[in-house]
């Protein structure tokens, strides 16, 4: 019978079946971050047990460090950042802590570091470790206990995910990126369309992206409700995953990570590349977004009565009227950064628009580099000019930052921000934060504008 690329990622890791039904699988690599791992090293010291394979592990901070400073913004997180490398100090695991020239954001560091190539499993306490399907590997996040029993055993007990197949084909329209791709997926598919499937996206509109362009794709395909997310492996993602400081250890040469022409899949979606406009969230879900020279949603009369309230109540919280136009939205600050849109290609992106503008008056605009070698990059190019002198706060050190509030970057009650994170809920960014979610070049151009603006208008001025 032909196989899925999910599939044969969960075949090529399964140790054996369990009695219940369930499965052991084996974890080629675990990553850990100073917020979900405290508990699971807590409960190896109860249970008097050590890890089994230390150099399958990876610890970073990432997500309550502040981005100002290497010093930690408060006693809390700095317990949290010491406590994770006292026990890897303990363990011998890996961990890139502050000051490290290769610490930042989990999801952004390890591909940098060639940690990830076609086929791995890999783990990790974070929703949004399907990023790595970008590179035709299995990623996905898990709970604190499951942490605990990777680490004494490197396995995981797993029940197979059904699977679904969205397909993009066509050319993009200018203006449109990888991110606005995937708020389409999350559009059509809905936020919760994606519960118990493993998503694999194909098309050509898929196999144009670059990399980064994938990663960004997989990463939110946890917003559909999604545990696993997939892209083929191709030569794209050979050559990222080549030439790494640990890739060739890690890489599975001995099968075609992707789906055999004729697999089924269980639900398939399909949409066209060329309907896709830019992008901009208007609601408290992913899946509430409109083109941006779109109209805030209307309530009509044969809205089902749950719809009809989930739309009031988001457009009450996000203070928006009905059919108020997208342009009009005023905003008050502006953030780059996030595992979703933090790296190298996404900082290029948002300066092409910056050169030579100003970010309006009233804007507070923050940009933090996803990594410190992303950081370094950027500065080499001088990406960090193009941000400050058009009015932006470059921030000297990385991390999750304004994207989830965990640290000292958090937005004011009633705050709107133009934002290239991967989440909109209420107080996602803040207590009482409004979150727009778009590009980041749309973020940069909402900045210029003060509201939420067309990149289109700009680039057609530069040309």
């Amino acid at each position: 019978m032909s196989r899925t690329l999910y599939d044969k990622l969960v075949d090529a890791h399964k140790v054996c079946d369990l009695p219940d039904g369930d499965m052991l699988i084996y974890v080629d690599f675990h990553i850990m971050n100073e917020y979900t791992s405290p508990q699971a090293f807590s409960g190896l010291d109860t249970k008097d047990l050590t890890v089994w394979r230390p150099e399958a592990h990876l610890a970073v901070v990432d997500h309550v460090n502040a981005t100002r400073s290497q010093e930690p913004h408060d006693q809390a997180s700095k317990l949290l950042i010491d406590n994770l490398e006292a026990n890897c100090v303990k363990h011998g695991i890996a961990f890139y802590g502050l000051g490290d020239r290769r610490q930042g954001i989990e999801h952004v560091v390890v591909p940098e570091q060639g940690l990830v190539a076609p086929g791995m499993l890999i783990a990790c306490g974070d929703s949004h470790t399907t990023t790595y399907g970008a590179f035709g590997a299995l990623g996905f996040g898990i709970g604190t206990s499951e942490v605990e029993h990777v680490l004494a055993t490197q396995t995981l007990r797993y029940k197979r995910l059904k699977t679904m197949l969205v397909e993009v084909d066509g050319h993009l329209p200018p203006g449109a990126t990888a991110k606005d791709i995937i708020m389409k997926i999350v559009q059509v598919v809905g936020a919760g369309g994606a519960n118990g499937y493993a998503v694999e996206f194909a098309g050509s509109a898929i196999r144009a992206q670059d990399l980064p362009g994938r990663m960004t794709i997989c990463n939110m395909a946890v917003e559909l409700g999604g545990r696993a997310a997939l892209i083929a492996a191709d030569e794209k993602a050979l050559k990222a995953a080549a030439g790494r400081a640990h890739s060739d250890m890690l890489r599975y040469d001995n099968e075609d990570w992707a789906s055999e022409p004729d697999a089924e899949f269980d639900k398939v979606f399909q949409i066209d590349a060329a309907e896709i406009a830019p992008l901009v969230s208007w609601g408290t879900s992913p899946d509430q977004s409109i083109p941006i020279d779109g109209e805030v949603p209307s309530v009509t009369p044969e809205m089902p009565p749950k719809t009809k309230a989930a739309l009031i109540r988001a457009l009450d919280y996000m203070g928006l009227e009905q059919g108020q136009p997208a342009r009009s939205i005023q905003i008050d600050s502006a953030f780059i950064g996030s595992c979703t849109n933090s790296r190298i290609e996404d900082l290029r992106a948002a300066a092409d628009i910056l050169r030579g503008r100003k970010v309006a008056d009233g804007v507070d605009a923050i940009v933090v580099p996803g990594s410190a070698l992303t950081r370094v990059q950027a500065e080499a190019e001088g990406l960090d000019r193009v941000f400050v002198e058009a009015g932006f706060d470059w921030r000297p050190e990385s991390g999750c930052s304004m994207c989830l509030a965990m640290n000292d970057d958090i937005a004011r009650d009633g705050e709107r921000i133009a934002s290239s994170t991967n989440r909109n809920f209420e107080g996602r960014q803040g207590r009482g934060a409004r979150t727009h979610l778009m590009s980041p070049a749309m973020v940069a151009a909402s900045a210029i504008a003060g509201r939420l603006a067309d990149v289109r208008d700009l680039q057609r001025e530069t040309e």
